[in-house]
């Protein structure tokens, strides 16, 4: 924590963050970077992830490492991303870079470090505290709890993620829209394999698989297109079989990491608008992460995109202390065209992994050509993503 009052422009500033996922975490521990009081309120009785992998790009790692994270400390880092075609053949290997770097992370390791961080700073966390109401009226934001006790704070914060209460209060309600894709998650045991995301294309589906905690692990994500679908979330159950008769046609190692599957939660895919509305004009609330920009889950971005909104509402806070309307409108400026255009990578993804022949022919060729010939093209496509630096200066 900054130690002086200088370094500490929002010191003796109270917010109140709903939701200790990564983004509120994140968001604490950035806020208390700068002075400001952060008390978290969690739903759960114990702040954990279970059962889940996920991926820290560059432009995540600055921010970490600005929060006092090491990544180290919650991921492997990668080595690099193989496509494949289902058939297991490689069609193009993108070496990533090791500086700042790439990180394979288990779900569960990168909150405990966040959880440290944010504690470590001085956030107060509350638990087993379900919001059932939040009122923006005249005074101070408030929220009232499935207990009935209420919360205030002069700053609201809505990191409650897909089904934000917060984002229903400053926007209305918005209906998704199913994509026509189902996806399956699975952590099987390791095969010690190297430090590599593998993607397998096939018509329809595909399938991306990477090691965890040092080999111990696989993290495994299915999708499949798919036209019907009523349940929107994580927590549906199905049978290891479903998954295998879908990708049976697959080769390489793919059968070898389905039969190893015990326990597999499959969830359908939605697209949800970016908020319209980050904030209430008048400073005294804001989104971010999930509960801002949803996404699916084709960049690897939900974390990486919380972390950079985490980061910037502090620093825009702390930039202008005693305008708080201004800070947030400030953050909303410079963080919703961003998170708009990773949205629609995802998007374009979502379609690129699933082309058939003759399409995927054509592609494959070109990726496998453009390998040889330029190894960093497919990569440099998304430098806007990974250099960008939410930690530097304005």
């Amino acid at each position: 924590m900054p130690q002086s009052a200088e370094a500490a422009p929002l010191s003796g500033r109270r917010s109140l963050v709903l939701g200790a996922g990564i983004a509120g975490l994140a968001a604490a521990t950035a806020l208390r970077r700068f002075g400001m009081e952060a008390d978290l309120l969690e739903q759960a009785p114990q702040i954990a992830e279970v059962g889940a992998g996920l991926q820290i790009s560059p432009n995540g790692v600055r921010v970490l490492r600005a929060l006092g994270v090491d990544p180290a400390q919650a991921g492997d880092r990668a080595e690099a991303v193989e496509l494949r075609d289902a058939s297991g053949r490689l069609v193009t290997r993108l070496t990533l870079p090791s500086d700042p770097g790439f990180y394979l992370c288990h779900r569960a390791d990168l909150i405990a470090a966040l959880e440290g961080a944010a504690r470590g700073a001085g956030a107060q966390i509350q638990l087993l505290q379900k919001v059932e109401q939040i009122d923006l009226g005249a005074g101070e934001p408030h929220v009232t709890t499935a207990i009935g006790t209420r919360h205030s704070a002069p700053l609201l914060i809505g990191a409650d993620g897909l089904h934000s209460g917060l984002r229903g209060a400053l926007n209305g309600p918005a209906a998704p829209r199913f994509t026509g894709q189902v996806a399956w998650r699975a952590v099987i045991d390791g095969d010690d394999g190297p430090p590599v995301a593998q993607v397998f294309m096939g018509p329809g589906r595909h399938l991306v698989s990477y090691p965890l905690r040092g080999g111990r692990q696989r993290n495994i994500v299915a999708v499949r297109e798919r036209r019907d679908w009523t349940a929107e979330g994580w927590n549906h159950r199905d049978d290891p079989a479903a998954l295998r008769h879908t990708f049976r046609a697959f080769g390489g190692p793919v059968p070898g990491w389905l039969e190893k599957i015990t326990d597999l939660w499959l969830w359908g895919l939605f697209r949800h608008p970016v908020a319209r509305h980050w904030h209430d004009g008048a400073g005294r609330a804001a989104l971010l992460g999930d509960a801002a920009h949803p996404t699916l889950p084709f960049m690897a971005q939900g974390a990486n995109m919380g972390l950079e909104d985490a980061w910037t509402l502090a620093a825009r806070l702390a930039a202008t202390p005693d305008d708080p309307a201004q800070a947030l409108q400030g953050y909303q400026a410079a963080r919703r065209g961003r998170t708009q255009a990773i949205v629609g990578a995802a998007n374009r993804n979502a379609r690129n992994y699933h082309l058939r022949a003759p399409l995927a022919w054509g592609a494959h060729t070109l990726l496998r050509a453009a390998g040889r010939i330029a190894p960093g093209t497919a990569l440099n496509r998304y430098r806007w993503i990974y250099d960008f630096d939410a930690t530097a200066p304005n």
